[in-house]
């Protein structure tokens, strides 16, 4: 597509001053679809090999239908939830910086969501006078779309390429880019991930990029007990539907009957381990019956099911992490709390 920067020429007859100008109309986007290099288990494939024996676990991608985004963007916004906050101030101060750094051709972001956060990157673009492309990557088609036009009202110079597909199933299909590429994966998504998987996606980014391209990495920092389990237990009980809109999810797409008034939201930084294991716990013995699998599970008052963990970082861990995964550390930037950092790392 063409980009439109949004400027007229010539100068307007007076009585034309306050004329409504028609402004182009901005495209229609559809997502270029990513094929998968490897089978990712669904819904159906989760549940039985996660649920239905102890210890039971569901992976945390199936938190995010439209209520579990929407409680997300509000659980950015607690006073309790330090990440986004920090990571925002960061892409603020040093977003020009690490533009000058990496001078783009393309900037490549994974798990893009409503792409939100990378506005901080464009806006250094127009500080710099940088012009590059943008390739927003998510599994939600009408979400990149939705986010695609947004963008290119606000910033008529991009040009933007939405792509569908989950990262989770490879990135060995993924188009290359001509020129410089600045792969960006923010929102400490990074910690999702076990260490030994970290480091696995992150060489799977490096294998899509070329020596010169660089990689901008959030990751969430370790810090004091207290701080980090209020960000997962917000005083407004935010985080807690979060979680257990996981069980009304289930109940929707396999008819199963989770009452959740049964269960409560629990959550706790582990330091031996590392990391936050937030959960699902039964207040009372129950049996839950899963129709369109034809399965029922006995709960025992007490039982639990693992949702999600969070692995946090020291600041010598975060650049080993990245060190491993074949980039060197250009930068690593983090706030005076050192709560947070934000790592841009260069394809040796």
């Amino acid at each position: 597509m063409v980009a439109y920067d949004g400027k007229t020429s010539g100068v307007l007859p007076n009585n034309m001053y306050n004329a409504r100008i028609p402004r182009p109309r901005l495209p229609e986007f559809t997502c270029l679809v990513i094929p998968p290099d490897r089978a990712v288990p669904g819904l159906v494939e989760d549940v039985r090999e996660g649920l239905l024996q102890p210890p039971r676990s569901l992976p945390p991608k199936y938190f995010y239908d439209a209520k579990g985004s929407w409680l997300f963007e509000q659980i950015c916004r607690t006073p309790e939830y330090y990440l986004t906050r920090n990571e925002d101030a960061l892409l603020a101060e040093h977003g020009r910086s690490i533009i000058a750094e990496a001078r783009p051709d393309q900037i490549l972001e994974f798990g893009s969501g409503n792409s939100h956060k990378t506005r901080r990157l464009f806006d250094a673009c127009e500080q710099t006078a940088t012009r590059c492309s943008y390739a927003p990557f998510d599994v939600c088609a009408s979400m990149l779309e939705a986010a695609s036009e947004t963008l290119q009202s606000d910033y008529r110079w991009l040009e933007i390429t939405p792509m569908q597909g989950d990262y989770h199933a490879g990135l060995g299909r993924l188009p290359p880019a001509s020129g410089r590429r600045l792969a960006v994966f923010l929102g400490s998504t990074i910690g999702n991930f076990t260490p030994g998987d970290a480091l696995g996606f992150l060489r799977e980014i490096r294998s899509c990029l070329k020596p010169g391209d660089y990689l901008l990495l959030g990751i969430d920092r370790i810090k004091d007990k207290c701080v980090i389990d209020a960000a997962y237990n917000d005083g407004r009980g935010i985080t807690a539907a979060f979680n257990l809109n996981l069980l009304r999810v289930l109940n929707r797409e396999l008819a199963t009957d989770f009452n959740l008034g049964c269960f409560r939201h629990q959550a706790e930084f582990k330091e031996s381990q590392e990391r936050v294991e937030m959960h699902l716990v039964c207040s009372r013995d129950q049996r839950v019956h899963l129709r369109r699998m034809r399965e029922t599970i006995a709960f025992r008052k007490g039982d639990e099911i693992l949702t999600e963990l969070s692995y946090k970082y020291t600041w010598d861990k975060a650049e080993k992490l990245l060190e491993d995964a074949g980039f060197s550390v250009a930068r690593h930037c983090q706030p005076a709390n050192g709560y947070f950092s934000l790592l841009l790392g260069r394809c040796n």
